[in-house]
């Protein structure tokens, strides 16, 4: 039997007969690593990074809180009433207790989602890395579909970053991540770099695709960035999120960074197969699954219906029922589980590219990506929604926090593989840093 089959039908059981798991089992270490991953990674920690979304605002606009339709400060854009409601990311006090939470978890650094020079999300960024180096915690970029021509100016923006938020600052908060030779730099993700010219309509009309980029445009820029930092850094990692084997090594990225929650842990080691015969890196996230705020009427033109709730096989799921809340919050534990030990398996796995050239690193997704409900940030538990967040069908568990509980737990062993971990870091989670 292969390594890990066993564990992932275990999970799987947990899941379908709603079974949480305890802190005591989600501390066992994931892989027996030889040696250990915090020998070979002086600062590993940074090599775990949470998606982080600087795009919420405050009243009176509540920008992106009022997605889709929502009408803040009760009704919002999410499936889950956050922790700490419909908060600003440009509140100290807020980036704060994010911080905390994150440094908290394990983890050492975030990817802001970018979108361009003036952007909501560029002008937080700065506040967000004051306050995530007060806590020892990096920030590195994820170059989001801002533009239709963001593809012919990406050495530019990554220039820019480099720039206002590294060389200004001394480096103080960015992230220069740290390879198994020694050699650092930076590493940037992009989401929707390598797409299709166009696509046919659920009415058969053909479209081009508006933010398309050809590959050998994509490769003049990441050709021209690593010229021009030729001699600044050992080296500049460009992942692209795409499974593209042909196209993406073509357009001169390093490797890719998978965000899609929809692809199962089982298919890591398939697609990290995919990659290393590509010459290609790869990071498979850690993620709890996949519940997206749906649009209200007027629906919009080719509009095929809710997503599915992930993991597969969950639903249906009454949330009206506390105890079926409860069994979702299992899976999504169990998801969180099998998708680190998967992204832990296929990175050190010697046959693949990863181990060979001394390259890891994990992207969580996400710290508070709510709209799309795979946030880790603490939710309100259940007992505190209040009668109207009640009736508004917030799908909150017994335990907002459970999420964070959890990857803390499996973390621990991971990053202090000497260590036992403390068993209370539940009521720790809960009580003693739970406030803004």
């Amino acid at each position: 039997m292969k390594p890990g089959v066993t564990r992932r039908r275990f999970l799987g059981e947990l899941s379908r007969a709603g079974i949480g798991l305890t802190a005591a089992a989600l501390a066992r270490p994931v892989l027996a690593q030889s040696p250990p991953l915090s020998m070979r990674f002086a600062d590993l920690r940074r090599h775990f990074i949470f998606e982080y979304y600087p795009w919420y605002g405050g009243p009176p606009l509540y920008e992106h809180w009022d997605y889709l339709e929502r009408n803040p400060p009760l009704d919002l854009s999410t499936r889950y009433y956050p922790r700490l409601g419909p908060y600003d990311v440009r509140s100290r006090s807020v980036l704060e207790q994010h911080a905390r939470w994150i440094a908290e978890s394990g983890a050492g650094a975030i990817a802001l989602s970018w979108w361009g020079r003036g952007s909501f999300a560029d002008l937080a960024a700065p506040l967000v890395m004051d306050v995530m180096r007060d806590h020892d915690l990096k920030v590195t970029f994820a170059m989001e579909p801002y533009a239709h021509d963001r593809g012919r100016r990406f050495t530019e923006d990554v220039l820019h970053l480099l720039r206002e938020h590294g060389e200004k600052r001394g480096f103080d908060a960015f992230l220069l991540l740290r390879n198994e030779a020694g050699g650092v730099g930076p590493v940037f993700k992009g989401f929707r770099c390598i797409l299709p010219e166009g696509g046919v309509d659920c009415h058969g009309v053909y479209h081009a695709t508006a933010d398309y980029t050809a590959d050998a445009v994509w490769r003049h820029q990441t050709d021209s960035l690593r010229e021009t930092l030729r001699g600044t850094f050992d080296h500049i990692t460009l992942l692209a999120d795409s499974l593209e084997f042909a196209r993406t090594p073509a357009s001169g990225f390093d490797g890719i960074g998978i965000y899609d929650n929809y692809i199962p842990p089982q298919d890591y080691l398939a697609y990290a197969e995919g990659a290393s015969r590509a010459g290609l890196l790869f990071s498979f996230n850690v993620n709890p699954g996949y519940d997206q705020i749906e649009p209200r009427a007027p629906l919009p033109d080719c509009y095929s219906g809710p997503r599915p709730v992930a993991p597969a096989g969950i639903e249906p799921i009454d949330w009206s029922s506390l105890a079926e809340r409860e069994r979702a919050a299992a899976a999504s534990t169990a998801r969180i589980a099998a998708s680190l030990e998967a992204t832990l398996n296929v990175q050190t796995d010697p046959r693949l590219t990863n181990d060979r050239r001394g390259f890891f690193l994990v992207y969580i997704n996400s710290f508070n990506e709510w709209h799309e409900g795979h946030a880790f940030e603490p939710m309100k538990d259940a007992a505190e929604l209040t009668p109207e967040e009640s009736a508004l069908g917030y799908r909150n568990p017994l335990r907002g926090g459970y999420r964070l509980e959890a990857l803390r737990a499996l973390l621990l062993p991971v990053l202090e593989p000497q260590r036992e971990p403390r068993g209370d870091s539940r009521e720790r989670s809960r009580h003693g840093s739970s406030q803004c």
